[in-house]
């Protein structure tokens, strides 16, 4: 028998190397599929997906198990059925196997760069015309529009919302806050400011209808803990009798101080500017929102930083600091470890509100005029306690 031509060795050797390129790459996705739907379970969920406030737990919950089992399904496809398959094609047409590879990592190249010549605003303000109006803010990230009114449909009612010169939520533009008045000060983001609630239904004005004081409305959409501090400390110094300041946390909003798309604080309470990140990054991470254990506890230090900060400031200039959390429906033991990890020992006074699951806006996830009620209530009854408490 003769050797074989050179040639012949040279197309022989192409298609064992295609052949097996092609199995080692879809039998690597395979398993690393299998792998992670393996590892994956409740308790490694619970660490590394933190509550949602658009998605109830018994929800998020399925949505997870639902994914373990794609990957399952998926990986077994690629192992068992794509990977034989893709690596007969490979062998068969190895330079249109290389073609189509190329093309992949050149759309995937194309899409980052289209994307950064489209302004994306950060996570919790993407949509530019919502009302309330917002506008860039250098050190917050985003503050309202001052001076005008904005309208919005919720729950079939019309919703007007007021902001007057200095930002906050008021009855009428008009009729702004008066800072040499004694006040309580509320910060926090879309609860505390009463989305989809009239003015008079916002836990604010409850509470000053209440408590027969003024109130200051600070909070803004989208906040997180560390923004809402931000916005507090440059608003107190305004304020020439301020008696109280009431600050908010939710478990299922403790995602939003993780974030990094927006100037955020970091350990220590240092101010730290947006962090840069691929496009198609930012867009998997709202698909698929996983935290690293080193982000989660970064949070979790940072949150607790901000409230123990926010009661000092407030007590330096003679207010009493109160932190109302709430909680909608029955609090599962993951949200329940994550809130006495954050909240306990920060030395803000705290009072927890249990609200009832169904008391939301209809196709919304914020509370109604019955829930902010029954938080008014609380918060009232509360500073009530612990103002006469102070003057005695």
């Amino acid at each position: 028998m003769g050797s074989m031509p050179p040639e012949h060795r040279h197309q022989r050797f192409e298609y064992f190397a295609a052949r097996l390129i092609a199995e080692i790459a879809f039998a690597s996705v395979g398993i690393a599929l299998l792998a992670c739907a393996f590892v994956a379970n409740q308790r490694f969920l619970d660490r590394h997906f933190v509550p949602s406030f658009f998605l109830p737990r018994h929800w998020y919950v399925v949505l997870e198990t639902f994914g373990r089992l794609v990957m399952v399904a998926f990986g077994s496809l690629l192992v068992l059925v794509v990977r034989p398959r893709a690596a007969r094609f490979a062998a068969r047409a190895p330079a249109r196997t290389l073609h189509v590879l190329i093309a992949v990592i050149l759309a995937l190249g194309a899409s980052e760069l289209v994307l950064r010549h489209v302004h994306l605003r950060p996570a919790e303000w993407l949509s530019p015309n919502d009302e309330p109006r917002r506008q860039p803010d250098p050190r917050l990230g985003w503050t309202w529009v001052p001076a005008r009114i904005g309208h919005k449909t919720i729950s079939g009612r019309v919703i007007d919302y007021a902001i007057d010169p200095a930002g906050y939520r008021v009855s009428r533009v008009d009729q702004p806050i008066d800072p040499d008045q004694p006040t309580i000060l509320f910060t926090g983001e879309s609860v505390m400011f009463g989305e989809g609630l009239t003015y008079d239904e916002s836990v604010p004005a409850q509470v000053a209808a209440m408590m027969g004081m003024q109130t200051a409305n600070l909070a803004v959409h989208g906040y997180g803990n560390d923004q809402a501090y931000l916005r507090f400390q440059t608003e107190l110094p305004r304020f020439r009798r301020p008696v109280a300041v009431v600050s908010l946390f939710m478990t299922a909003l403790f995602g939003r101080n993780l974030d990094e798309d927006r100037p955020h604080l970091g350990p220590g309470l240092v101010w730290l500017p947006c962090k840069p990140s691929s496009r198609i990054g930012s867009l998997a991470k709202l698909l698929v929102p996983y935290r690293a254990d080193a982000t989660v506890e970064r949070g979790v230090t940072v949150t607790r930083e901000v409230l123990h900060a926010t009661s000092e400031l407030a007590r330096e200039h003679g207010a009493t600091p109160l932190l109302v959390v709430v909680q909608f429906g029955h609090e599962e033991p993951p949200e329940q470890a994550l809130r006495h990890r954050i909240v306990d020992d920060t030395g803000m006074p705290d009072v927890l509100v249990e609200i009832d699951s169904k008391w939301r806006l209809a196709w919304d996830r914020h509370p109604n005029a019955r829930a902010a009620h029954a938080i008014a209530v609380a918060i009232a009854a509360e500073l009530r306690q612990r103002l006469s408490g102070a003057v005695k």
